[in-house]
């Protein structure tokens, strides 16, 4: 039984996941959006987001336990010099899991997973909605019944007069 047990094993030993998880979670910082399936997306976020965050302070502290995990300077000077300015100000939710259907050999689930701040498209979509875009309280009365209403009490009106004649 798997009372409480949390992880994921993947089909894999411990030291084979930790490794499998420091390669893709370098993959991705450098590359900002990587493919693999549902599974190693969903372990993927847990291991990196920490990670994310501890970058958001740039100390000889954080790099070091930062490289602990990831083993690849590259990575590490693009977390820290890069991708940390840009999620400075966000408090949580650095990646995005987008599901892109089943993989035609063994049909597993496949999955995108993306730096969020990295996204062009979507961005540029937020950025031409946001002036369109206005917040405004939603109240029980619409403005559609009064239009109807009056046109109504004109119609009854007209109605009304032809009838008198």
């Amino acid at each position: 039984m798997r009372h409480g047990n949390s992880v994921n094993h993947l089909g894999r030993t411990k030291e084979h996941r930790e490794a499998m998880l420091s390669n893709m979670a370098s993959s991705l910082i450098l590359s900002k959006r990587i493919t693999t399936t549902l599974a190693k997306a969903k372990e993927l976020r847990k291991f990196v987001e920490p990670l994310l965050t501890k970058a958001k302070n740039d100390t000889t502290h954080s790099r070091r336990v930062v490289f602990s995990y990831l083993q690849n300077k590259e990575s590490l000077k693009t977390l820290f010099n890069e991708i940390s300015e840009k999620i400075a100000n966000r408090p949580g939710g650095y990646t995005r899991i987008i599901k892109t259907g089943f993989r035609q050999g063994d049909n597993a689930e496949m999955a995108i997973i993306e730096l969020v701040d990295y996204n062009e498209l979507l961005l540029a979509e937020k950025s031409v909605e946001a002036p369109a875009a206005k917040t405004t309280r939603r109240s029980r009365k619409s403005s559609k019944p009064a239009v109807d209403n009056a046109a109504s009490s004109e119609a009854t009106s007209e109605d009304s007069t032809e009838s008198a004649e």
